[in-house]
Parts: structure tokens; C-alpha cells; sequence
């Protein structure tokens, strides 16, 4: 019964690499559901007003921005540093 759970584990934390392997999620390209699944303390709510605000203000200029966003503070900024971006890969 060892050696499933083992497999199981192994499977997982492959899963979980490759999501962190994928570089960080970019603030003006990115849907809800991905900002959700990539970003500590970022729902389905905060993450559908991400995208609102970004449909009416344009794209974000920075990082920073994102605290304009209703809902999104300066703590849930902090806890996504490195995991955001508002650049294309190509720059």
C-alpha cells in the first residue's frame, strides 16, 4: 500500500512543478480561472474583477497597479511577488 501512495506523491509534486516551472502569470493577458489557480488569496471574484478592471482601465502598467483593483490589497501584492508579470515574454 507504500508504494501507491508514494506514486501518488510523486505524481503531485510533478503536477505542482511544472505550474511554478511556467513562469509567472501575466496581469493582462491571463483569464480569471488562471489567475485563480496562480496567485495566493486571488478567488474567483477577485480574479473576474482583475479582468473587469483591466476590460475598462486598459492594461496594467505594473505590478503596482493591481492594487487598484477593488479588493486586492497591498498584502495580497506581496504574498504574489515574483509570481506576476505585466510584460510579454518576448521583452
Amino acid at each position: 500500500m507504500a508504494r501507491p501512495t508514494r506514486i501518488l506523491i510523486a505524481l503531485l509534486f510533478l503536477l505542482f512543478s511544472g505550474l511554478a516551472l511556467g513562469g509567472p502569470v501575466n496581469l493582462n493577458t491571463a483569464d480569471a480561472q488562471s489567475l485563480a489557480d496562480m496567485l495566493n488569496g486571488v478567488g474567483p471574484a477577485k480574479a473576474e474583477a482583475i479582468v473587469a478592471y483591466r476590460a475598462e482601465h486598459g492594461p496594467f502598467q505594473s505590478v503596482a497597479d493591481l492594487s487598484n483593483v477593488k479588493g486586492i490589497g497591498e498584502k495580497i501584492i506581496e504574498k504574489n511577488k515574483g509570481r506576476m508579470t505585466v510584460k510579454e515574454d518576448s521583452e
